[in-house]
């Protein structure tokens, strides 16, 4: 393990101010997307659609690194420049996304990860291309009986093999356990899930010796399912959030980066914010690293229309302005 290496890395991606963006959609994920604004998904839509988002001049100033998706590693910019080099030259930190998407883990709908096998040699294929990070996502819901206690151990257990191996193979794992969203839960249900899988993760990172100051950590806030009623308000969700991190998170954890998963863009940026806000004497820097928050006003804006590619990267800049600003606890409604 190249501990310098990996600790250069580290010191490039956690800066005040800035984030990460994920833009790391598979195939059916950038289908959906682009359907939402009656675009076709081809290889080259999609290629525009990510060359709209990566080529926006500025995004420096608020991203700090970047997950791609594996077929973005081989595309061009408009100007014939292979993505993670228009991010090099940026200063932007190349990640990517290295799970293989989710299978069934029991009968009860519960899912686990798959991609372990081989990751090793995928990895030092990935770096060949620039990459310095990858990312790994597990998923968990909330119900009555859920997640199980075999679903909560299983994520763990590969998360953390996940982790050990871009450890070995030179890259900075960001560890992402997503408590989904969807649902009539209440905040304290989702505060009970977040606690249990974030402690089994922390957990199941000791036991295979990974180093907890060379990882990321890209968790969900602990927020009311999308359906509940009576929501809690962005105070609470800080609140109960703040909590959760100090009762499960070690020290030594660089950054927390938060994924949106599925909040609206104001709503994640006004939550980002808060935290910020009320948690001005946590170890870690708070952060984000969101996907469809940073990129859906860009392209609503952008409309598939090569005449609309100001007007997509400006509202892309914006949103990665003012969670910029959310990440030191500055942002403001009127900014919007």
């Amino acid at each position: 393990m190249d501990e310098e290496k990996l600790q250069e890395t580290i010191n490039k991606m956690v800066i005040r101010g800035r984030g990460i963006l994920a833009a790391d959609e598979s195939e059916k994920t950038a289908a959906k997307r682009l359907a939402s604004i009656n675009v076709e998904s081809t290889e080259e839509t999609r290629r525009q659609y990510r060359n709209l988002i990566l080529t926006t001049p500025g995004m420096e100033n608020y991203i700090s690194g970047v997950i791609l998706f594996e077929e973005t590693l081989h595309q061009e910019s408009d100007s014939g420049v292979l993505f993670p080099e228009v991010l090099q030259e940026n200063g932007i930190v190349p990640g990517i996304k290295v799970d293989q998407g989710l299978a069934d883990l029991n009968e009860g709908g519960e899912k686990y990860t798959k991609g372990l096998e081989g990751l090793g040699e995928r990895l030092q294929v990935y770096k060949k291309s620039g990459v310095r990070f990858a990312k790994w996502r597990a998923v968990y819901t909330i119900s009555k009986n859920r997640p199980s206690a075999e679903a909560i151990k299983r994520n763990a257990r590969d998360l953390s093999l996940y982790a050990k191996i871009c450890h070995e193979n030179g890259l900075v794992p960001i560890v992402e356990p997503e408590v989904l969203i969807d649902g009539t839960h209440s905040i304290e249900q989702c505060y009970e899930a977040t606690e249990n899988v974030l402690r089994a993760v922390f957990e199941a990172l000791k036991r295979e010796k990974v180093r907890i100051d060379l990882c990321l950590l890209k968790p969900s806030m602990v927020i009311s399912g999308k359906e509940a009623v009576n929501r809690a308000d962005v105070d609470e969700v800080a609140k109960q959030t703040i909590k959760c991190l100090r009762a499960t998170v070690p020290a030594e954890l660089p950054s927390i980066n938060f994924l949106s998963g599925g909040q609206t863009p104001i709503e994640a940026t006004a939550h980002l914010n808060r935290i910020n806000m009320l948690g001005e004497d946590l170890p870690w820097y708070i952060s984000f690293s969101f996907a469809r928050a940073l990129q859906e006003p860009a392209l609503k804006a952008w409309q598939g229309k090569q005449e609309n590619v100001k007007a997509g990267q400006d509202a892309f800049l914006k949103r990665a302005r003012l969670n910029g600003l959310a990440t030191q606890g500055k942002y403001r409604e009127d900014m919007e």
